[in-house]
């Protein structure tokens, strides 16, 4: 089994060791804890992305609506980008829809 402390000294090595037992059926020696951590984290992270996407493509949004003597290429740019990057993020996570 490989020890606590791969997972804090080599992150990649870790995983890929607990992936390799994870497709060998060796559910008993997996680094249950830190995989249940991994998986709270990844949630937590896609959510803060999702959320400050959100919140770049509302504030660009607002400055084209109420500032429209200050439009540029670079609004519609990052408008696009943003709305690019949110679909993507919702069609990775079936929990969340863009569909209205």
């Amino acid at each position: 089994m490989i020890e606590n402390t791969s997972y804090d000294t080599d992150f990649h090595a870790w995983t890929l060791h607990n992936a390799k037992l994870l497709r060998q059926g060796q559910l008993s020696d997996l680094d249950v804890e830190h995989i249940a951590e991994e998986l709270e984290s990844m949630g937590a992270s896609e959510r803060r992305e999702l959320l400050n996407r959100l919140q770049v493509l509302m504030l660009h949004l607002l400055k084209h609506q109420l500032q429209p003597e200050r439009r540029g290429k670079r609004w519609i740019i990052t408008i696009n980008h943003q709305r690019t990057a949110i679909e993507r993020l919702c069609s990775n996570n079936p929990q969340v829809s863009t569909d209205s």
